[in-house]
């Protein structure tokens, strides 16, 4: 009885433990600079993404490395901040940051 009970315990240990550090693999969302619709997209041009634009705002989506996709994306709205999602744990400081993994 004592040996299932550690057992229970150290599945419950292993299986938080890789709960924890799979964390950094989510998606995230950062806060960017203010950001006009003609930089965002030369941005977007340089990292190799697809830049799009509609009613809510313009954005750029990249597969964060030189080429489109969603991997990693950033949104803005004229006159507030731009939005940022990426993946992994990546902290992006800049426009360029957010759209690639350099």
């Amino acid at each position: 009885m004592q040996h299932l009970a550690t057992l229970l315990i150290l599945t419950g240990l292993i299986v938080t433990g890789a709960l924890a550090l799979s964390g950094g693999a989510l998606a995230r969302d950062m806060k960017l600079t203010k950001t006009s619709a003609d930089a965002l997209k030369a941005a977007c041009v340089k990292a190799g993404g697809e830049y799009s634009t509609g009613p809510r705002g313009y954005g750029c989506g990249t597969n964060c490395n030189g080429g489109p996709g969603t991997d990693c994306i950033v949104h803005c709205v004229d006159g507030k901040k731009c939005t940022a999602q990426v993946i992994g744990g990546r902290r992006p400081h800049t426009i360029a940051q957010a759209l690639t993994r350099r």
